[in-house]
């Protein structure tokens, strides 16, 4: 999740553990309402991708395919 300063850098990593919380729990509206408006790093989605497929839920799998991903 991108940012910009250490605030939001602080908000990024606290927004990285709720999503993986909501993955790891299969709370799928939570990771859509985390997910809405960000960007993610393609090593971040990966993980998150193969977190959710430990978890083989498609819902999830489904939004985190579809986020779009930050390009350095």
């Amino acid at each position: 999740m991108t940012t910009e300063n250490p605030h939001q850098n602080e908000q990024s990593i606290a927004d990285f553990e709720a999503l993986k919380t909501a993955i790891a729990n299969s709370e799928t509206a939570l990771v859509k309402d985390l997910l809405t408006g960000q960007t993610v790093h393609k090593l971040e989605i990966d993980y998150l991708l193969e977190l959710a497929r430990l978890g083989n839920d498609r819902g999830i799998i489904k939004l985190l395919e579809d986020v779009p991903q930050w390009k350095e």
